[in-house]
Formats: structure tokens, sequence, C-alpha cells
């Protein structure tokens, strides 16, 4: 089934074909990521208003929602035109105001005339001692009482789509959602109280009472969410290891000639790494495997390794990183280490053209080169391997699943080793990277000198530049991270470009150096190299030095704003220093009042440098959703999933997805189809695309 279900064609139309959504409606949608009818089945309510009807507003809590029938009474029109028009009505046992503002007379007299009755829903609340109830949401005929609902959902919106408009577009959109086969085991469905797939849609948007997390619709959407993607992450990983790989075998010659050269010995969590990366290698499926460690565990030693047993194999390695300056940091760092080997290393990115570019192409090609490192270039048609053995991906959350399968079909089956600097919690490894075996480096080599962290207001920004001063004095080096490139006049935040200009005026010329993103490629470069070799003493820089920069003679890290950044990202920057031989400091400047969540995220990164701790602490307070952004675009974006709350469900997940696929190979079983057509509703196009080529 590649192409999509007829049964699915009316979830697909365009957002126009419903009831009430015109062009304009349909662009406020879309910016919400509501493109089709589709992605509204899952965009469940918030919140729920109650609209059960009372016979009085009296004896209520106030302020509150009430549905009650009443008698009109006199209309009192405002005196003036921005004034409140006021309607007096009576329930079964009080009085109170129906408010209205910027309204006509004449219509209000004809929705609510005096002396009729009507039934009226709204928020009642105190004003000089009257209850009132403005513009109430619904005004219906006593004998239409059943157009109010007695429990209101209350979608997430956007500007330009009000409540009624949304409300209505779900309802039609439920309307086409048709009724499906079951793609969940019968038994897990039946021991979880799960409903079918088209009951659990119109429970979850028709909720009595308050939203209630484990309530068994909600749950049922969020496994199906998980489901699918771990389906396709078996899929790709399906994918790999069918493909038959090169039982890539070393014989350790040139691993010896690095170990020797090494002034201190790996941590038993890098030697560990690299036996089961050998043992992958070796065998007769293509290795997909995950390096995980903290900042400083030395994962770039452990990838170094790993392209050295392509290379003693008589193969080819490539380390694929995502940024030019990270690429160049790689080229830097390995260089000493495949010198030792005896190695040949080359660099490829973007910025290379003409005959350079050409000749290193061609010496790739006839095998003269024996480790590649670059950017996406390597992605490139022309670029041509001439044994491909390894493929490592560094900073592995910037690249996609399609991405690394690309890379894979660079050579005749490549195993691929992907690497993280950021620490993953367990239920963001299962959602990005359910497709791979892990590793996990959870020692830091020795001589990594602990970096000791303080929260200093901005208020003794002074203070700050003069221990930057002395510390320039004695030689050291530091970084000062900004949020910003450029002043802005909506922004209070200070810039990078700002801050450059006012340390140089403090500490001297040629002092201070200057790193951001907007700069072209050969001022950056330059800027870096001027730092790394220690001429210029401070670099004032963006996020851009998040990863991948390594100076050991920087030992003061100072983050500006140090609240506005997530912990993750402070962390990462934090790792910049620590790499020497002197003690380094981490100093997170803040302007107060710090918010209790900003504290919070700050306290911990003084009290811990464990970064699978924080990773933790990352996750429980910002959400799955939080983390989906442009910077980690290799993540998944669930609409009802939680990554932190469905730990447990995407588990399971990922054991019923590999069971299907163990039961069913090319998913043409009942189930197998069932779970095709869940695969289309969650737009999960890469996993289609996997089934029909393979």
């Amino acid at each position: 089934m590649s192409r999509r279900p007829e049964i699915l064609f009316p979830l697909f139309a365009e957002m126009e074909t419903l009831p009430g959504v015109g062009p304009k409606t349909a662009q406020h949608l879309a910016q919400i990521g509501l493109e089709r009818p589709r992605d509204l089945l899952l965009h469940l309510p918030h919140s729920v208003v109650d609209r059960r009807r009372r016979a009085t507003i009296r004896g209520m809590e106030l302020p509150a929602v009430a549905t009650v029938e009443v008698t009109v009474g006199t209309h009192r029109p405002s005196r003036t035109k921005a004034g409140a028009y006021r309607v007096h009505v009576s329930d079964a046992e009080t009085e109170f105001q129906l408010v209205f503002f910027h309204a006509r007379g004449d219509y209000l007299k004809r929705l609510l005339p005096e002396g009729s009755r009507r039934l009226v829903s709204g928020r009642v609340e105190f004003f000089d001692g009257m209850a009132q109830m403005p513009h109430p949401d619904h005004v219906q005929l006593p004998g239409e009482a059943d157009e109010v609902p007695e429990f209101e959902p209350v979608y997430p919106l956007t500007h330009g789509v009000t409540l009624k408009a949304m409300t209505k577009a779900v309802e039609a959109a439920l309307d086409r959602a048709p009724d499906l086969a079951e793609w969940i085991d019968t038994a897990q469905v039946r021991s979880r109280h799960w409903p079918t797939w088209r009951e659990a849609l119109a429970a979850a948007h028709a909720p009595e009472g308050a939203i209630s997390e484990v309530d068994p619709a909600r749950e049922r959407l969020a496994y199906d969410e998980l489901f699918a993607h771990q389906l396709t992450l078996a899929l790709a990983r399906r994918s790999v290891k069918r493909g038959k790989g090169l039982e890539t075998r070393g014989d350790g010659r040139l691993r010896r000639r690095v170990l020797g050269a090494l002034d201190y010995a790996p941590t038993g969590a890098q030697s560990r790494a690299v036996i089961e990366i050998e043992r992958d290698m070796a065998g007769p499926e293509r290795m997909s495997r995950l390096l995980q460690g903290d900042v400083g565990a030395g994962k770039t030693l452990v990838a170094f390794m790993a392209l050295l047993i392509a290379v003693e194999a008589g193969g080819q390695g490539v380390l694929m990183a995502p940024t030019e300056i990270l690429a160049r940091q790689h080229l830097e760092s390995l260089g000493p280490l495949a010198e030792a080997a005896g190695v040949r290393v080359e660099c490829l990115t973007g910025r290379d053209k003409g005959a350079e570019r050409r000749g290193r192409l061609e010496r790739l090609a006839r095998g003269e080169i024996d480790i590649l490192v670059g950017t996406h270039a390597v992605f490139q048609a022309n670029v041509e391997f001439h044994d491909l053995r390894l493929a490592v991906i560094d900073e592995q959350h910037r690249f996609g699943v399609r991405q690394r399968m690309d890379l894979m079909r660079k050579g005749r089956a490549p195993d691929v080793l992907v690497m993280t600097a950021t620490p993953i919690p367990r239920s963001l490894a299962l959602a990005t990277h359910g497709d791979m075996d892990v590793s996990v480096l959870d020692e830091k080599p020795p001589g990594r000198k602990p970096v000791t962290t303080a929260l200093i207001s901005l208020g003794r920004l002074d203070e700050v530049v003069d221990h930057l001063r002395r510390a320039v004095a004695e030689g050291r080096q530091a970084y000062w991270v900004c949020p910003l490139v450029e002043e802005s006049e909506i922004s209070d935040l200070t810039a990078a470009e700002d801050r450059f200009k006012r340390l140089r005026a403090a500490l001297g010329e040629g002092v201070v150096g200057l790193v951001h993103g907007q700069m072209p490629v050969a001022e950056k470069d330059a800027a870096m190299a001027e730092f790394v070799a220690g001429r210029t003493k401070v670099l004032v820089a963006t996020t851009v030095i998040e990863v991948g920069v390594n100076v050991p003679n920087a030992s003061i890290m100072v983050i500006e704003r140090a609240e506005i950044f997530g912990l993750a990202q402070l962390h990462q920057l934090r790792g910049r220093v620590g790499r020497g031989a002197a003690a380094s400091t981490c100093l997170l400047l803040y302007r107060a009042p710090l918010g209790e969540a900003a504290e919070r995220r700050l306290s911990l990164l003084r009290e811990t440098e464990d970064g699978f701790r924080i990773a933790e602490v990352d996750l429980e307070m910002r959400g799955a959703g939080d983390l989906i952004g442009t910077a980690q675009s290799g993540l998944p974006r669930f609409r009802v999933a939680d990554l932190e709350r469905h730990a447990s469900l995407m588990a399971v997940a990922q054991s019923d997805a590999r069971a299907l696929l163990t039961q069913d190979e090319t998913l043409e079983g009942p189930r197998g189809q069932a779970a095709r057509v869940l695969l289309w509703l969650m737009g999960q196009d890469e996993a289609i695309r996997l089934i029909s080529v393979g």
C-alpha cells in the first residue's frame, strides 16, 4: 500500500473543504500546524467548560460559568458610545445583569425581548455589588437547550480563529473519520480498556468533566502516535540490518599506534564502547549504533578508533558534523592522532570550490583519503568513496532518519555510528533513536577538572570585567556568550556586537575577539583561529560555540542573561571549559529578579555537572513540546503523547512495533495493513517509503 488508501481521502482534503473554513482561516490554522482535516483529529481540547443547567446562580462561588433559564427584564442602554448596555434578568431565585459593550440596541431587543424566557450561559462575576454576565457565550430559546453542550471543549487557538470556528472545524473533521481496522494487539486493547480509534477520537473531543491525562481515550491516542513513530524507526532499523553489511575486521595495528601516543589511558566506558563497535562492524549486518556521552566523556577518541577499524580493513571512513566550525575543529583535534596512526585525513565543506574541491573528490574516489571529515556537503551526489566502510555522524539531533539513510547509500553497505554530546533521558532516547543500538560513555577521562559554577547578578558586571582583566594578565583565556547578535529595539538582551565593543574598550585592542553565526565564514574562522592560537584572550560569541570548540587554555565561561537559556544549552556551553590544567569557572550572569523556573535551572547547574541528571530535569521542567524546535529538529513532534508522562507507553510501543514486524515482515496481514493506515494518518511518510522499497 504505497498509495494512500481511499478511505482516508476526505481527511487529506484541503482545509477549505470544511464548513466555515475559508482561505484566511486555513492560513491561520496552518500557522499552528493544522493543514489538513487529519491534523484536527489530534488537536485535542486543553480544558472543558461545565455548562450543565442549574436553577439559579444564588450560592455559586463567583466568578464561575453558569447556565440558567431567565426571565428578561428591563433594558438599560448606555448613555455613551463606549459604555455598557445592561439587561436585567431573573432566574428562579435571584436577579443579575447581562452586560454588553459596543452593542446595537435593536439587535439586543430582538435577541432578548422584555418579558421573554431565555437560556443564557456565560461567566458570572461580581461588579459593584451586583452579579453580572458580560457577553453571554450562549443565548437560546428554552426549547433549544440542546444547542448548549453540558461540557464544552476549549481548544488551543491561534490569531484569527475563534473557539466557535475551531469547534465547528473539528466537528466537521470528526464526521470524516471512518471506522478503521485495529492495529493494536487485541489483548492489549482489552487489558488497558482502550476504546477503538474512532471511539477514542469522539471521547477525547467530548470530555465529560475535567480533562484527565489518564483517560483511556487520550492514552490510546497517545499510544497510536508513539506506535506509528516506533514502527517508522523499526522499519528504518530493518532497512539498515537487512542490507548485508561488509564484515569489517581490523587488525588493531593503527589503534595500537594511537593508544601508544596518548598520555593517558582510555576510560573503561571508552574501551567498552570500542569493543561494542568492533563487534558490530565485524558482523554480517550493518551497524546502526548511537554513541551517547556527556560533555568531555571522550566521544571523539572512540569515534576515531572506530574509523581506524575501517581503515585497518582496507576501507574508508567519514565523519560528518553539522557546521563548518565543528568539522574543522574535528580535523584539527584528529590531526595529531591521525599522524600517530599514519592515516590520511582531509576535510570537505561547502566552502571548498574549484580545482581544490575536484582534486579532493578525485583522491577520495581513488582511495587516497582514508578518513574524510565534512559537513552536509558529503551528501552531494558527486561525492564518491572508493570503499566507504563507516559513517560517523556527530550531533545526531541535527539530522533526521532520512538524512542518515541518504548517507548510508554512499557506500556498498557502510556501518553507521552517530554521536550526541547531549545526554538524553531514556524516554527521549527511545523516541529519537529507537532504531539504533546504544553505547553510553558514563565516565570522564582523567585530567578533566571540575568546573566551579557561580550565579552572579548583572548588577555586579564591573566585578566580572575586573576578574577577566586579571585573568587575561595571567595569560588565561575566557569565553563570553551573549544571546543575540545585534541590539534589538524590542529586546533588552545584550547583543554580542555591543558586548564585544564594551569589552574591547575595557580590556584593550587585540584582546577581544568576536564570533557569531551571521559573520562571513572566513571572518568567523579567522576569529576562531586567533583565539585557538591564544592571540586573543576573550572570545565574545553567540551559541555558535555550543559544541565542538576545544581550547584547553580557556578556563572561564561567562554566560550573559543565563536565565533565558535552556538547561541543556547551558550545560553544553559550560563544557567548553575545564579542558586544561587550570581550575575553571562558569559565571552565570542573570538579571534580577529571577523567576521560579529560572532559579531552579541555574541552581541545578551550580549543584551538578552530571549531564544525565540535568537532561532529566530539563525534560521534566520543559516537557517534550518545548524540546521540539529548529535546534532539535531530529526529535519527533507529538500532538497527544508526552515523552515524559508517557515514557512507559513509549517502551511498550517500541516492543509492539518490533513484534509486529517480526510476525508480519511486509505488513501485508490484517494488522499490518491496519498499521499502514495508521502510518498515513500520522504523517510517517518515511515509513511508507521504506515499506515500498522494501
